[in-house]
């Protein structure tokens, strides 16, 4: 098998490079709009003296938050591989998914053979969005912190 016959990868990446494109694109606006809230709700807050407990829950939020957010964007791939029939059920879907999204890896559970190179692209996808949200809870913490500091 040739790797750079066009012809062999093309359905893989057909549906792995919009779906990349769309995690990304769900991503960053939910990160937004999150941050958005945060800001909002934080600006009215004046009192130092229970800066810790609001540090320590904002941050708590925004992990939970995004963990949600992670999973949701494992689903939207899990339904593109039940619509393809890469995979046979929703249970084995949903596991294969996360197991690519997190680059996991140790689901025993394998696509369909002309569908495998759009797991590696879902590991392509999870590395980029744990990045994003990495660089995300950064700069959550950045802003959330000195402003009980000051």
């Amino acid at each position: 098998m040739n790797p750079f016959d066009y012809m062999q990868w093309g359905a893989d990446w057909a549906w792995g490079v919009p779906l990349i494109a769309l995690n990304v694109v769900i991503h960053v606006f939910c990160l937004a709009l999150f941050t958005q809230k945060v800001e909002n709700a934080l600006h009215g807050l004046k009192s130092h003296r229970h800066f810790v407990p609001v540090f320590a829950l904002v941050v708590g939020v925004a992990v939970i938050f995004v963990t949600g957010l992670h999973t949701i964007e494992a689903a939207v791939w899990a339904a593109a591989y039940r619509f393809i029939g890469a995979i046979a059920d929703n249970k084995s879907a949903m596991l294969y998914s996360l197991s690519a999204l997190t680059t996991y890896g140790n689901a025993n559970i394998s696509l369909e053979s002309q569908w495998q190179m759009m797991g590696a692209l879902e590991a392509l996808n999870g590395m980029l969005l744990f990045g994003l949200t990495t660089a995300f809870l950064f700069a959550m913490i950045q802003r959330v912190w000195p402003s009980g500091t000051r």
